[in-house]
């Protein structure tokens, strides 16, 4: 039989730490509604590379969606190019205790920063892991939640926003290391801590972040990937079932990266 405790952690991260993958796969939308709520912040943090092409125009919706990723850019896993409106997450639900966290908690319920002028949304969940021979109940439920899951979105922006979104989010990821609370359409989390990591290589400015929340006791990570490629951003937050159940380490999908800094180059 199934541990109590484990589908009990299991389903709390699913609701508490995966909130972005159950709540958040939202489709397109090109209104840009919502205020950052750090207009002003700071400059970036020393993984952030250094932007070296100024932004250039801003992309339209068309043009989002052909450098958007499309099944066959993606070598494993099953990609969703159209994701219901219904699904996506306005920022206007979204809120931080803290204003100058409020960039990441735009991140972590699959939306973005400011005000763009286009927006595209992909999602992406990776294959599950196959459950070792003789492997208990127990455990082939844990190898079921064992995969990747992920949203893509581009954001484009006009005069400099690009830039000033991933000002936003370093500043944000520095002021708020220890830790902040948010809510994500009337679900409260809280985050234990926010570690930047390595970049990605390939952008104008790229930053990357393990955001730890707290999940029934268990500190379940959530990785995300920010790039910059001109006036385009793209926000690629991503998470993984059986490490919300676990607090286990996972793999981030780099080749979603790989796959969508070649589209935009």
């Amino acid at each position: 039989m199934r541990s109590t405790a484990v589908r009990r952690t299991a389903l709390a991260a699913s609701a508490a730490a995966l909130a972005l993958l159950v709540t958040a796969c939202g489709g397109s939308s090109d209104d840009g509604s919502g205020d950052s709520a750090s207009d002003k912040a700071g400059g970036s943090s020393e993984s952030t590379q250094a932007g070296k092409t100024a932004a250039g125009k801003a992309l339209t919706s068309a043009d989002l969606t052909k450098a958007a990723l499309v099944q066959a850019d993606v070598k494993s896993g099953t990609l969703t190019e159209k994701v219901p409106a219904k699904d996506d997450i306005a920022q206007a639900k979204v809120t931080s205790e803290d204003a100058a966290c409020a960039p990441l908690a735009y991140l972590q319920a699959g939306s973005y920063v400011g005000k763009p002028a286009a927006t595209v949304k992909r999602t992406w969940k990776g294959d599950a892991a196959k459950p070792a021979a003789g492997a208990s109940e127990e455990e082939q439920f844990l190898a079921a939640l064992d995969l990747e899951q992920a949203i893509i979105t581009l954001a484009s922006y006009a005069d400099g926003g690009a830039e000033q979104a991933m000002k936003d989010l370093n500043t944000a990821a520095e002021k708020c290391a220890a830790g902040f609370s948010y809510t994500v359409a009337g679900t409260a989390t809280k985050a234990a801590n926010v570690v930047t990591t390595a970049a990605p290589e390939g952008a104008d400015e790229a930053l990357a972040l393990t955001v730890n929340v707290d999940a029934d006791g268990v500190k379940a990570p959530m990785k995300a990937v920010i790039l910059r490629k001109g006036a385009t951003v793209v926000y690629l937050p991503a998470a993984n079932f059986a490490a919300g159940a676990t607090g286990k380490d996972f793999d981030f999908p780099t080749e979603l990266v790989d796959a969508q800094l070649a589209k935009l180059s």
